[in-house]
């Protein structure tokens, strides 16, 4: 039988700002000192907005924002901004989504996608997770004939320890329906992705 260990805190330290000033003495600082004594809530702050996608629904951010439409070519939303945090050294990453999709009979509002992308960035990720999270969102909202997607990033873990490759990005893809079962409309989301560049 695998017992348990229940963690004691007091009310004064379920914090995460209390949390983070033995830390700080942990790395050799003086969590007393001028520059450092706000650090611990502004740390929490910080981390309560880059981990809010744990408290956002995907409904609620679409909020009925679809409609009907008999188009049927590509719709692609491209260079979509993200940050997100790695889950593994919990380091930033960051860098753009590309998202396309083939209506079927409604299109999204233009700028959910970019709010949707938002939800699975602030969380701590896998840029693999990340992109697979955005495309089967979509995909669950609108049910199109297919979605792809296209993530391009730059990770801290990567570039500030371990192999030091400042210059090194990370691409990843998920393709449904459509975008997966045709070759054609694969190179033509990716031309498009890459057009004037």
């Amino acid at each position: 039988m695998i017992k348990k260990t229940v963690l004691k805190m007091t009310p004064k330290d379920d914090s995460i700002a209390a949390q983070m000033r033995p830390v700080l003495a942990m790395i050799g600082e003086d969590p007393r000192r001028e520059g450092l004594l706000k650090t611990p809530e502004r740390y929490e702050k910080a981390l309560k907005f880059i981990t809010s996608g744990y408290h956002q629904n995907l409904q609620s951010i679409v909020n009925g924002a679809l409609f009907e439409c008999q188009c049927d070519e590509m719709v692609i939303v491209r260079d979509i901004e993200f940050f997100s945090t790695c889950e593994h050294h919990l380091l930033p990453f960051f860098g753009k989504i590309h998202v396309a999709y083939l209506p079927k009979d409604r299109v999204i509002g233009l700028s959910k996608i970019p709010r949707i992308v938002d939800i699975f960035a602030r969380r701590l990720q896998l840029q693999e997770r990340l992109t697979q999270q955005v495309a089967e969102a979509i995909e669950e909202v609108i049910s199109p004939r297919g979605v792809g997607v296209l993530c391009e990033a730059q990770h801290f873990c990567m570039m500030m320890r371990g192999v030091e490759k400042q210059g090194s990005t990370t691409l990843t893809s998920t393709m449904l329906g459509g975008f997966r079962k045709s070759k054609a409309t694969r190179d033509e989301f990716l031309s498009l992705v890459n057009r004037s560049r």
